[in-house]
């Protein structure tokens, strides 16, 4: 996590501890081997981590992923579980793929008050039962719920300490949240705003694997100096954070590439900036 997680340190040994637990066994077998809650603006790595521990524990396939945004009303509900006997559900179908991972729910805050009565049955006991019958137990699997809530003041807040701005942001959550759901959380963790050198580490970890990709395809390409703060221009966003930023580093090397090879020129070079047209060139 370490190596690809950036700007978040303070949060990467809490995980781990609860990741270290739960694959010794060292949880009840009544409950999720373990939870979070990721609390923090849009794009600073919420789902990233998610995704990494999975990938690592399980593998890149085991990661299910639930938007709530599109569980709103009461009939969402059956939606998630099933509207008729014999009906998996959304949360039924990512069981049957994968018995064992991780489960993502974004936006949580989102979600109905009744399909917040599901999180509570997993996160107390680790079962529910769906409208098809069958009780589904999710004891080997995480559970992810990641909010906004508090990420105004994470992002507009200036002089702060981080202490303060947890404090605050976890208590914004927790009125938010019903308390019996709160509490049953293994983890809640508040993931900072992103830093401009977080955002040029950011930056430099995308440049690195698109270059190592285009190398293996036979094109050696070498960025200046100028590259890495020119990708942040383009691919960091103050309110989607990072998010915007892999496909800014595929897509402004992948034009200067592409026009490089469609003048008949050979497959290496220098990658730089050309301030002017506002994209990068290979000289």
């Amino acid at each position: 996590m370490s190596e690809r997680i950036r700007g978040q340190a303070h949060v990467i040994p809490r995980v781990v501890s609860v990741l270290q637990r739960g694959e010794l066994g060292l949880t009840k077998s009544t409950r999720p081997r373990g939870s979070f809650m990721f609390l923090g603006p849009t794009g600073v790595g919420k789902t990233e981590i998610t995704l990494t521990f999975t990938e690592f524990l399980f593998g890149a396939d085991k990661l299910a992923r639930f938007d709530m945004s599109e569980y709103q009303t009461q009939e969402s509900l059956g939606v998630l579980l099933g509207a008729r006997l014999g009906e998996r559900g959304t949360l039924g179908m990512a069981y049957d793929k994968s018995p064992s991972g991780t489960l993502l729910f974004d936006e949580i805050e989102k979600a109905h008050p009744r399909v917040l009565d599901v999180f509570l049955q997993i996160l107390d006991a680790a079962r529910v039962t769906m409208a098809s019958g069958d009780t589904l137990d999710f004891s080997n699997h995480y559970i992810v719920l990641t909010s906004n809530i508090g990420a105004a003041e994470i992002l507009h807040v200036q002089h702060s300490t981080q202490a303060t701005m947890e404090r605050h942001v976890l208590t914004r959550a927790q009125q938010s949240l019903r308390p019996e759901i709160f509490a049953r959380i293994t983890e809640k963790l508040v993931f900072n705003r992103l830093t401009y050198d977080d955002q040029l580490e950011i930056a430099r970890l995308l440049l690195a694997n698109e270059l190592k990709f285009l190398r293996e395809k036979g094109h050696e390409l070498v960025p200046t100096d100028a590259v890495l703060p020119f990708l942040v221009r383009r691919g960091y966003h103050p309110r989607l954070g990072a998010r915007p930023m892999r496909d800014a580093v595929e897509k402004c090397i992948g034009d200067a590439l592409a026009d490089f090879l469609l003048l008949g020129k050979n497959a290496g070079g220098a990658l730089d900036v050309n301030e002017p047209h506002g994209c990068l060139v290979i000289r």
